[in-house]
């Protein structure tokens, strides 16, 4: 594939990109870090070295860069009495996709992992890596810009596979080789790389054995210069209990003299799942002599079989009477997806998503106390809702369909987890003194997205339902909008808004109510009530929704924004243009770029617009280039017309930016 540079953008050569054998899909990046397997790689593979990266050669950068800062938190006073502040906390590591093949802005299929539990994360690692594919792996920008949204940092990661798994010692070798200085090339590649591509340091696994005292000394070096240089980048390294210090490999399932250097080195170590009762302890205990915080230790809880079946000693690490051991690392969460059966819908999904983060009872007031101890149940919820201008339309991040204004504008399957709203950390708190309705993300219609917040139920009594945890400024200018529709029966609605929180963990949020209106179905459709506050003047600490109904009602909400009264459009993006086509039996493939919009941009929408003048979504993204594949001419026209579009927190849209592509 030919390069070239468009302004600051690598972009594809116009001329090769005419080729019909150019692949213009993007895909998240990996690599080896030096020397290359022998032989061929597989189909759709891609070998390369990380030594020879540079930023300036990289044509899929614009599309792998992610533009959302990480957001700060809070934690709010516990729904629960079993979930705790300033003990454990836990990471995932989840494998989205495939180490190659795993496209850098989603895909149009809504069977995807759609991770939206972040208010129990405190890091997320991108977990995978082969042999055959590759060993390093840069986060693609959807699955960062997701989790900054929600305040929780990303790491790539670097893995040296066991010989059993096709690893090869000279990769170690190449990963840790000094240049003529002494340094370590590859560890200033590691910090290059992930400050180019937005995401927040690296998960270091050396698993492949053979090595000696030497080796061990030089990844020890490594580790330590790889900690230095992230740190005065703002990044975070995290240790996998494998290699020791002389070299070996040998997975302690513990913090001891084997790899407490490397633990001193980092920011954090993963323990290893061979872990017992008794050597958590003292782990626990050990890194407190080292003047280190013990829950900086991740102890590994393997998930990936069995999900919310497997076999967990669970008070060795959270137990309810005492303080936390350490933290825990869930490895390969995504078995929430991976053990549904084939045509899986989201709806499936997001229910067996639930289960896992919040447990069986599907309310963390409600906290199960079976065998699987749920997040929602150990570690207390964070929420990044604390300023000016919040919207949400309850989008997950993916869709059968993307809606509009309540209207479908397009009609194909998609996913795109940077597109995914703020949604409700606590899934789902519903206070009732009669009969609990169901809540869920639905998929069947929305106002905007691919989803809306459903609640479904035979109602004897009204019904609040909580929503998000806040921080948000009131004024007598503020303005609250919901925009609803009854599907069913008749819902009167009220706006729950809490000015403070309870006095102890486990009570009931004190609400103000504030009325909404009442729908019937199939009256007005969607429906926007404009809320002022009446008089109630602070700061928000929780807003939900109050439902009163008699017999069965179904409430859908599609949208909820909290703004002060006067908001503007955002300014439009500029020079919109296509940087590379490639046709192909299935249509024609563009790649877009353009101009960022001045001031604060949520992300960017490309619509196609049509003959005759209709619009039809094409994809959105928080960067500023984008793929779109399969083209075809429309209505005998001869060019196809684009648009992109800034929009903003409160999904207001910009003034397009137009381009034609002709056939």
């Amino acid at each position: 594939m030919g390069a070239a540079v468009v302004t600051a953008l690598p972009s594809v050569d116009a001329r090769a990109a005419a080729s019909p054998s150019v692949d213009l899909q993007p895909y998240a990046s990996y690599w080896y870090p030096d020397s290359l397997p022998s032989g061929t790689p597989g189909p759709g593979i891609t070998w390369r070295s990380l030594k020879e990266w540079r930023a300036e050669d990289d044509v899929d950068l614009a599309f792998n860069t992610a533009s959302v800062p990480l957001a700060r938190r809070f934690a709010p006073v516990p729904v629960n009495r079993t979930a705790r502040r300033g003990q454990a906390r836990i990471q995932a590591l989840v494998s989205f996709e495939h180490t190659a093949g795993n496209p850098s802005q989603g895909a149009a299929t809504a069977d995807y992992y759609a991770l939206s539990h972040w208010a129990y994360l405190d890091e997320l690692v991108f977990w995978g890596g082969s042999a055959g594919e590759g060993l390093i792996l840069a986060p693609n920008a959807p699955v960062v810009d997701a989790a900054h949204r929600n305040g929780v940092p990303v790491l790539g990661t670097v893995f040296l596979p066991p010989t059993a798994w096709g690893g090869d010692l000279r990769w170690t070798r190449d990963l840790v080789r000094r240049d003529a200085l002494g340094q370590f090339p590859l560890a200033a590649k590691l910090v290059e790389v992930a400050t180019a591509y937005g995401f927040d340091g690296w998960f270091v696994n050396a698993e492949t054995d053979g090595g000696d005292a030497a080796l061990g000394a030089d990844m020890l070096a490594f580790v330590r210069e790889l900690k230095r240089r992230g740190a005065a980048a703002g990044l975070r390294i995290t240790w996998y209990d494998a290699m020791a210090v002389d070299g070996s490999v040998g997975w302690q399932g513990a913090l001891n003299g084997r790899n407490q250097d490397f633990f001193r080195g980092a920011d954090a170590m993963f323990v290893d799942f061979r872990w017992s009762p008794a050597s958590l302890r003292a782990s626990g205990e050990l890194a407190e002599r080292l003047g280190r915080d013990r829950y900086e230790l991740w102890a590994g809880v393997d998930v990936e079989a069995h999900g919310w079946d497997s076999s967990v000693d669970w008070d060795a690490i959270v137990p309810r009477d005492r303080a936390h051991v350490v933290s825990y690392g869930l490895y390969r969460p995504e078995w929430t997806r991976g053990h549904l059966p084939e045509g899986r819908t989201p709806g499936q999904f997001h229910a067996a998503d639930d289960r896992f983060w919040t447990g069986r009872s599907l309310d963390p007031s409600q906290p199960d106390t079976d065998g699987w101890r749920a997040p929602a149940t150990v570690v207390a919820d964070r929420s990044t809702v604390d300023r000016l201008p919040f919207a949400t339309s309850f989008n997950t991040g993916h869709g059968l369909r993307w809606y509009e204004r309540g209207r479908v504008a397009s009609g194909a399957e998609w996913n795109h987890l940077g597109l995914q709203d703020r949604l409700p950390g606590r899934r789902w708190v519903v206070r009732s003194a009669g009969r609990r309705p169901a809540v869920s993300f639905d998929f069947d219609d929305a106002w905007r997205g691919g989803s809306s917040l459903l609640v479904d139920g035979d109602f004897d009594a009204p019904a609040t339902v909580e929503l998000y945890a806040t921080r948000l400024p009131l004024s007598p200018s503020t303005v609250v909008e919901l925009t609803h529709r009854a599907d069913e029966g008749a819902v009167t609605v009220e706006l729950a808004v809490a000015l403070r929180e309870p006095t102890r963990p486990g009570d009931p949020v004190p609400y103000t109510y504030v009325p909404a209106g009442r729908l019937r179905a199939g009256r007005a459709g969607w429906t926007t009530a404009s809320l002022r506050l009446n008089g109630l003047a602070g700061t928000a600490r929780s807003l939900g929704v109050r439902l009163t109904a008699k017999g069965r009602a179904r409430w859908r909400l599609g949208a909820l924004a909290v703004r002060e009264s006067g908001a503007t459009a955002p300014a439009a993006p500029a020079r919109l243009r296509v940087t590379g086509s490639a046709s192909g039996a299935e249509g024609t493939s563009l790649r877009f770029a353009w101009r960022r919009a001045p001031g604060p941009v949520r992300h960017y929408e490309l619509h196609r617009v049509l003959p005759g003048g209709s619009r039809r979504f094409l994809g959105g993204t928080c960067g500023n280039a984008f793929f779109v594949p399969a083209l075809k001419p429309e209505g005998g026209e001869r060019s196809a017309r684009f648009e992109i579009r800034a929009v903003d927190e409160l999904y207001s849209a910009s003034a397009p930016a137009f381009t034609v592509h002709s056939w």
